[in-house]
């Protein structure tokens, strides 16, 4: 019994220094590798990966939650109707809270290596995008936190179960987004719209 307890362990430690191996050889990791270090957190995924799975999807539950519905019958007001529905709005808002950290996690690439720009012409390619976050880097965390806030704006409205609020704090976080993208995704597309005021 002993004996396979040591092997256990002797195996879970090979597998550690296995994994630190290969996170130390990964490509395009190297000059992150430092600040990763520093910041005590560990890089797995991309900005791509925490918007797509993260952001977007609860953003949307936010920006779903209320609003002016139309239909045959007039104008409706849409708000969360049950203690469930506020409940998964509230997660939303948490979710949103915790991705803002994770977009300011220090060494994260713009998207997985190798991979190529979603909408070729309109936004850079990937690795120009992690160039432009890692020589502004004040300003992508600066957007990040942004977002934190009025994700915690957000929350406290949920709690309060204040539909116009968290309608008004999703206007001003559709803003941050867009002004995040326009400024490391597809800065050229806000080039000439600022030339022109």
């Amino acid at each position: 019994m002993v004996r396979r307890q040591v092997g256990v362990v002797l195996g879970l430690a090979i597998l550690a220094v296995a994994a630190v191996s290969w996170l130390a050889v990964r490509p395009g990791t190297e000059g992150a590798t430092a600040d990763v270090a520093a910041s005590g957190a560990r890089v797995f995924t991309s900005v791509r990966d925490i918007m797509q799975s993260i952001v977007d999807p609860s953003a949307d539950v936010l920006w779903n939650a209320v609003g002016t519905v139309v239909d045959e019958t007039g104008f409706h007001e849409a708000l969360p109707k049950s203690d469930e529905e506020w409940l998964n709005v509230r997660h939303a808002a948490v979710r949103m809270i915790e991705a803002g950290n994770l977009l300011m996690v220090p060494g994260r690439q713009a998207a997985p290596t190798g991979a190529k720009s979603e909408t070729p012409g309109v936004e850079l390619e990937p690795p120009e995008i992690t160039a432009l976050m890692n020589k502004d880097r004040k300003s992508f965390d600066g957007f990040a936190a942004a977002l934190q806030g009025l994700a915690v704006e957000a929350l406290g409205s949920i709690e309060a179960k204040n539909g116009e609020a968290l309608g008004e704090i999703g206007s001003r976080m559709e803003n941050v987004c867009e002004s995040c993208h326009q400024t490391f995704w597809y800065p050229a597309a806000a080039a000439p719209q600022a030339a022109g005021r």
